[in-house]
Parts: C-alpha cells; structure tokens; sequence
C-alpha cells in the first residue's frame, strides 16, 4: 500500500513539479532583472494573443473529433462552473463587507487559469491527447467565465455593461477563436499544410513555458497580505470548492481515467490573471485580485498534488 502511495505521489510530481520550477524560475530571473515588466507585458499579450490560440488551433485540428469531443463533459463543465459561481455569489454575500469587492471575491473562486496552468498540469500528466481533449473543454468553459465575469463585477460595482459589448468581448477572445476556428478542420478531417504544422511545433515548444514564465514573473510576493480574509474566501473557494465540486460530479456522471483528471486539473488550477485584468479595467478591486491570484497558485500546487495522488492511488484518473 505504502508503495502504491509512493508511486501515485511520484507521478504528482511529475505533473506539478515542471511548473512549479517554471513558476519559481519566473520570479527568480525576474528579481535579477533579467525578466523586465516590459518582457513580462509583451509576453503576456504574445501568448495569450498570438501562442496559445495558434497551439490550441494546430492540436485541436489534427485531432480525431469522434476520440476527443465529448458534449457530456463540456456540459459537466458549463454546469459545474455555474453550481461554483452561485455558490460563490451566496459565500460573498455573506461574509464580504464591502459590497464593491464581492464581485472580485466571486470572480476569484470560479475562475480557473486553464488556458496556462490547466493546460500544462494536462500535458505533463496525459500528453497531446490530454491536450486535445482539455482545448476543447477550455473553449467552451472560457466563454462562460467571462459572460459571469461580466454579471458578477457588473452587479458589485453597479455597472450596467450592455449585452453586445460582452458579446463583443467574448468573440475577440484570441483562445476562443482559436478554437472555434479549429472545429471544421477537426470535424472534416481537413489536412492542415507541413508549413503550418512545422510551424505549430514551435509555437507548442514555446507557448506553455513562456506562459508559465511570465505568471511566475507577474507573481508579486508583496502583493501577499495574509490579513485579507476576502482573498482567503476566494482562495478557498477556487483551490477547495471548486475543485470538489466538479470532480465529485463528474465522478458521479461515470467519469474516469483521462476525462477525470481533466476536470480535476481545469478546476483546481489557480485563480486566473485576467481576473486581475478585468476587474481594473472595471474599476474594482484590483489589490484584492492580486492577492486572490498568488495565493491560490501556491495553493493550488499543493491541492493538485494531494489531489491527483489520491484520484490515482484509488484508480480513478
């Protein structure tokens, strides 16, 4: 028993461990000014506008759309994610003060950095196929987080966003288009040209890293305040809530092996940056989402471990 453990735990690492070396080398080259704020920004925007939609286009197009596209977990995803915000809605309501920042605290606890850290814990524990599977799943995840994003900052800092500036923001999204883009050449069976493939190889060496990279040199330890109990309900919500949540229900709809473990990794990756982004840019608390940030990737790590050793040791993932 004990070694069966051992081995489940050594093969956690193997999932986590690469990113957690990625994330400290990010802060570290950062402190030594090898990685400026300038590198960081262009980073950010070349791979969530330009590596990440081109690597999700070039994996979900050469993949067997019959295989990987699986409507059931998709809609155990769209469902989870919405059971978590709710919850999150009830939670902040009664434990945040200030009315302005339940909006960032509900947003914390829902939305997970799968485009980055999810993705990667998939590759590292199922490779491409992982991969495959997971982009889709993303896609259609990604637009409800940002249509409830848009609800919850909206209703805290009583902002009333018209309808087809979130619709306008949700069809710029670079992953979405990405994805969508992707379907007909999966579903048809399109065969892309060996230049885009070569191509797309680069941009699948390149992208997670980078994007791993600059998520450790964005991580502002100062930004940490261990007194702010609003971060640690988001925390809680994103590293404990959600990542139960999800993965009891897609136990209980027959998911196992590979599809488990994807709605393990999704939910239980960390708070997403442009949680941060977005709830500036609305005029919220943007410290608060900071800290909600850098305290569920340390979580996150940790939960991910203990989580995918026990789904493992148990033969469920």
């Amino acid at each position: 028993m004990l070694q069966s453990l051992l081995a489940n735990l050594g093969f956690a690492f193997t999932v986590t461990g690469p990113i957690i070396l990625m994330l400290a080398l990010g802060v570290v080259l950062t402190r030594r000014g090898m990685l400026t704020e300038g590198f960081i920004d262009a980073g950010v925007k070349l791979t969530f506008n330009i590596v990440l939609p081109s690597l999700l286009f070039i994996t979900i197009a050469q993949t067997d759309f019959d295989k990987t596209a699986n409507l059931a977990l998709v809609l155990l995803g769209l469902a989870g994610t919405l059971a978590v915000f709710l919850l999150m809605e009830m939670l902040a309501a009664g434990t945040v003060n200030r009315t302005q920042d339940r909006g960032v605290v509900v947003q914390g606890g829902y939305r997970s950095n799968m485009a980055i850290v999810g993705l990667a814990y998939c590759v590292n524990a199922y490779g491409d196929l992982g991969l495959a599977a997971a982009s889709l799943y993303l896609g259609f995840v990604t637009i409800l987080y940002n249509v409830l994003a848009v609800v919850t900052l909206s209703r805290a800092m009583d902002d009333r966003r018209s309808i087809s500036n979130t619709l306008k923001g949700i069809i710029k999204n670079p992953l979405i288009i990405g994805i969508l883009a992707a379907l007909p050449f999966a579903y048809l069976e399109i065969a892309l040209p060996r230049l885009l493939l070569d191509t797309g190889q680069y941009f699948a060496q390149m992208a997670l890293p980078l994007a791993l990279l600059c998520t450790g040199g964005s991580l502002s330890l100062k930004a940490l305040r261990m007194e702010s109990r609003n971060a640690f309900v988001a925390t809680g919500g994103k590293i404990f809530l959600s990542p139960l949540i999800l993965t009891f229900a897609a136990y209980l709809m027959g998911f196992r092996g590979i599809e488990l473990g994807i709605v393990f990794f999704m939910s239980a990756a960390p708070t997403a940056s442009a949680s941060y982004v977005m709830s500036r840019a609305m005029g919220g608390n943007a410290e608060l989402a900071a800290n909600i940030i850098g305290l569920s990737t340390i979580g996150s790590i940790i939960i991910t471990t203990l989580g995918i050793t026990g789904l493992r040791y148990f033969g469920l993932a």
